[in-house]
C-alpha cells in the first residue's frame, strides 16, 4: 500500500466545461459557471471552497465558451485552465486529461453548478477519507436538505457507508464533490467518457463510499435552481 502521504488528496479539478443545456437561454451568451448567485459567479463559489480548504493545485477545465472561462481566470496564475478541444471530454475523460497537472495522489473533484450552506464540503470529505478501504468518496446530501433538485435521489447508503444505486429507502443526492483515486483511469484510457463506469468498477470491488453533508446544498444547474440557491443563502 502506498504511504499515507501519497494517499492524501492535494489537488482539485473544478468542472467548468459543460454546455449547461438545462439553463436554456441563460447560457446563450456565457457559460453556466459564470452565471451568478448572490452576486458571484458559480465558478467563484467553487474556487473559494478550494482556496479555503488549502488545496495546493487547482485545475479548471473548459469547453463551451471556453474563452470566457480563460478570460475570467487570466489573472489567477495559481489556477491551471485546460481547454478541451475539439471535443468535450465529460467527467471521466476530463479527469484523465488533467492528471499530468493534478498528479498521482487521490484528487478532489467539484462541480460548479452547486451552492453550499454550511461547512466546507472539501474539508468534510478530507475528514472522512480512508484510503485503506476507499477508492472513491462522494459527498451526498439527504433529499430533505437539498434545494432545487428535481426527482429522486441518486444513491442509497449501506450502514458501513458504501453507496449503491438508488433503491426504495434512504435516498441521497450526489452533491458534485468527491475524492477519487485516479489509478483506475488507466484502464479506461483517454478520450470522452463519464466517470460513472469508473464508479461502477469501484463499487464492484466494494470500495465506493459516501459521506453525508450536514449543511444545506442547492442544485444550481437550472434557472429554478439558481433561484433556490439565492433563497437558501438569503435565509442564513
Amino acid at each position: 500500500m502506498p504511504s499515507s502521504k501519497m494517499n492524501k488528496p492535494v489537488s482539485a479539478l473544478v468542472y467548468a466545461a459543460g454546455f449547461g443545456t438545462r439553463m436554456g437561454r441563460l447560457v446563450e451568451s456565457k457559460p453556466k459557471p459564470l452565471l451568478k448567485v448572490a452576486g458571484k459567479p458559480l465558478l467563484e463559489h467553487a474556487l473559494e471552497l478550494v482556496e479555503e480548504a488549502k488545496i495546493k493545485t487547482c485545475v479548471v477545465n473548459a469547453h463551451y465558451r471556453a474563452s470566457s472561462i480563460v478570460s475570467y481566470l487570466e489573472n489567477r496564475p495559481e489556477i491551471t485552465v485546460l481547454v478541451e478541444y475539439p471535443a468535450i471530454l465529460e467527467t471521466g475523460g476530463g479527469l484523465a486529461n488533467a492528471l499530468p497537472v493534478l498528479g498521482s495522489n487521490p484528487v478532489f473533484t467539484l462541480n460548479t453548478d452547486a451552492v453550499w450552506l454550511g461547512p466546507n464540503p472539501l474539508e468534510c470529505l478530507n475528514e472522512s477519507w480512508d484510503p485503506e478501504k476507499m477508492d472513491a468518496l462522494l459527498l451526498v446530501v439527504p433529499l430533505a436538505k437539498s434545494r432545487g433538485h428535481a426527482g429522486p435521489g441518486d444513491f442509497s447508503m449501506l450502514r458501513d457507508g458504501r453507496l449503491r444505486k438508488r433503491r426504495a429507502q434512504e435516498r441521497f443526492v450526489y452533491t458534485g464533490a468527491q475524492i477519487i483515486r485516479t489509478d483506475l483511469l488507466s484502464e479506461f484510457g483517454t478520450g470522452t467518457y463519464s466517470i460513472k463506469p469508473v464508479w461502477e468498477r469501484m463499487g464492484a470491488d466494494n470500495r465506493f463510499f459516501g459521506a453525508v453533508y450536514n449543511g444545506l446544498w442547492a442544485d444550481a444547474g437550472t434557472p429554478r435552481g439558481l433561484e433556490c440557491a439565492e433563497q437558501m443563502l438569503a435565509e442564513c
